[in-house]
């Protein structure tokens, strides 16, 4: 713990509770440290670690954890540490690979409120805002909302609308996002480089909370939502001067099985022109749901080929969770 305790923002870079419109101490109270262990074995081992530290928020009387869904995947152990000092046990109940979010059941009494949830509607750019980790005032930083743009991600992740904010939050994963009037309108999930005024800061890409509402009875009910699994392809992929590139393949994957290369350049998606990320996860997840065989056209070293790759639902290939 002392590597995430012993530090403290700046008091300037801290919000004022005295300006604050609302119990600025209540809600940072509602965030929890979430600590997960995941086996060796597990798929996404490699590439997240066997050992994840981030943030929680709770949403609900019953002490639901609102989290980021990386931090929880595939994870055996979890443990939610309070700003009052309790330690408890939880249970990964849900990761929703469209959204990117993740829920956590605790298995005891966290004793700590729950937020309120907003809508990003009701902050506009250039809005005051506070992002915050576990750890209470220290930990919490102000930022303005920068940007609310789409995201495309290399792990063939797509959100039409993500929210960015300014100065970036060290930890932010699982951070929450916190609006003028207290309510919880985001969690965060990446650290971002956006340009500002011809000059380039680091801030954070936040997880919109208006994508948890038409899903959330779903997760909690069966552990996903109810809606067809996207294809996964298991491309990561990066945009070079309009062009789609794959960087690598997922160890096992769909893509790897069928020939699909690091250095790839991906021109089609069955006939339909690939220009940009987005476009690529989009037209690809309009085939059909996972299970579809997925065409692509691809340029290596200057030569044409095509490939026909079966997609897979990726939750098929994670660990599930038990209780033991």
């Amino acid at each position: 713990m002392a590597e995430l305790s012993n530090w403290a923002f700046p008091a300037e870079m801290q919000p004022n509770p005295e300006e604050a419109q609302f119990d600025l101490e209540t809600v940072l109270n509602s965030i929890v440290l979430l600590r997960a262990e995941v086996p060796d074995d597990a798929f996404t081992a490699g590439i997240l670690g066997t050992e994840r530290i981030g943030n929680g928020v709770v949403i609900r009387d019953d002490g639901l954890v609102l989290t980021i869904g990386y931090l929880i995947t595939e994870a055996t152990t979890i443990w939610l540490n309070t700003n009052h000092g309790t330690v408890v046990g939880g249970f990964p109940l849900a990761y929703d690979q469209a959204t990117g979010f993740g829920l956590v059941q605790p298995l005891g009494r966290l004793g700590i409120p729950a937020v309120a949830r907003g809508s990003v509607s009701s902050c506009a750019i250039g809005d005051d805002v506070v992002v915050a980790g576990q750890g209470g005032l220290k930990h919490a930083l102000k930022a303005k909302v920068i940007a609310k743009r789409e995201f495309a991600g290399y792990w063939e992740y797509l959100l039409d609308k993500a929210l960015y904010t300014a100065p970036a939050h060290p930890h932010w994963s699982g951070a929450a996002l916190i609006g003028g009037d207290g309510r919880l309108l985001g969690i965060g999930s990446l650290l971002v480089q956006e340009e500002i005024g011809g000059r380039v800061v680091q801030g954070n890409m936040i997880v919109p909370i208006d994508l948890l509402e038409p899903i959330l009875g779903d997760l909690v009910k069966s552990g996903r939502a109810n809606r067809p699994a996207r294809p996964w392809l298991g491309v990561y992929a990066t945009e070079v001067k309009g062009h789609v590139v794959v960087s690598d393949v997922a160890r096992g994957g769909p893509a790897g099985r069928a020939g699909v290369t690091t250095g790839d350049i991906v021109m089609e998606v069955g006939s339909e022109r690939v220009e940009s990320l987005a476009g690529f996860y989009r037209k690809l997840w309009a085939l059909g749901p996972a299970g579809v065989v997925v065409p692509l056209t691809l340029v290596r070293e200057g030569a044409v080929s095509r490939v026909r790759v079966e997609s897979v639902d990726r939750q098929e290939l994670l660990r599930k969770p038990s209780l033991h």
